[in-house]
């Protein structure tokens, strides 16, 4: 049975808004543990562009609130790069990433795991765990590429205990670069599916990594990513971690899937990095009447932690 994750807040690091952002892990998958490999480099531009964000994120802070004389205001959708199409802009959105089933009749957006089909008719977010493996997949990562697997000094794996994760090493260029090349084919095979996007998760691991790893890293292995997606005609979209949302489009990301930052008040960060192009998840009915409020033209999905579908118990579902 998937499992799934709820973001939570945690204070660490040098960061006094820094969280341990614990969200989706073991979504469904099509059965395969040996997922496609692709080959290619990043391009001069790229390079070019990851330089800049490793200077952005270096010389920036944590996100924080605006402050006294500071605008609230939300800014307008940006336009999409070429071959791109972004999401509509507050449009009802369903978030089925643990079991997929037939959209509401309101439904126009909807998030699903690469093992699954997209909704036909729909605009459709590809979710990859894209900055830790898999836990039915450690096997293949430990037999095909065990030095791109996050080790402490003693060399045992840095997992996230709380979903028994192993976190990815994208700690050097050439990890990285490693690293896209695998995470690269995955989205290569959302858009071949027919997805619209992909929404790489767990961009905050370096807050689980026990210091080995920092925002730099993350920022510069979403930049290849980012570039991978746009080569393969798909948005991405930042997933959680307000600390990033400053550098986001400089970053890559064309919109954002924040969970819970209702719950935490946090949507106006993405909200000022996004404009109304954020896809909000609740898992509760007070956090999610709070989004709804607060940001109404933002797209806000109540859900159940476990992202169950129609006929469990569990399965909660409703829009603003």
């Amino acid at each position: 049975m998937p499992q799934h994750r709820p973001a939570a807040r945690a204070l660490s690091g040098t960061c006094a808004r820094e969280r341990t952002a614990a969200r989706a892990a073991g979504r469904a998958h099509d059965g395969s543990v040996d997922p496609r490999l692709g080959r290619r480099r990043p391009g001069l531009g790229a390079l070019a562009t990851l330089a800049a964000v490793i200077a952005a994120v270096a010389a920036g802070g944590c996100a924080a609130s605006p402050g006294p004389g500071e605008s609230e205001t939300t800014p307008s959708a940006l336009p999409a790069p070429e071959g791109v199409a972004l999401p509509p802009a507050g449009a009802p959105f369903d978030y089925q990433i643990g079991e997929p089933y037939p959209p509401h009749p309101e439904t126009r957006v909807v998030s699903r795991d690469r093992g699954a089909a997209p909704a036909e008719g729909l605009y459709n977010v590809c979710y990859v765990n894209a900055f830790q493996a898999q836990p039915h997949e450690l096997s293949w990562w430990r037999s095909s590429h065990p030095d791109l697997l996050l080790r402490d000094g003693a060399g045992q794996e840095v997992v996230d205990a709380a979903w028994n994760e192993v976190l990815l090493d994208i700690s050097t260029d050439a990890r990285r670069t490693a690293l896209a090349d695998v995470v690269g084919a995955w989205i290569d095979g959302c858009a071949a599916d027919g997805f619209d996007a992909v929404e790489p998760d767990n961009l905050d691991s370096y807050s689980r990594s026990d210091g080995l790893l920092d925002r730099v890293d993350a920022a510069a292995f979403a930049t290849l990513l980012a570039e991978r997606a746009h080569d393969a005609g798909l948005a991405i979209a930042q997933k959680n971690d307000t600390d990033l949302a400053p550098e986001g489009r400089t970053i890559g990301f064309d919109f954002a899937v924040a969970e819970e930052c209702g719950r935490w008040d946090e949507c106006d960060a993405y909200a000022r990095a996004y404009g109304p192009l954020v896809l909000v998840v609740e898992y509760a009915d007070d956090h999610f009447e709070a989004a709804c409020a607060g940001w109404p033209e933002l797209s806000v999905v109540r859900r159940d932690v476990d992202v169950s579908a129609p006929g469990d118990e569990a399965y909660r579902y409703a829009v603003c």
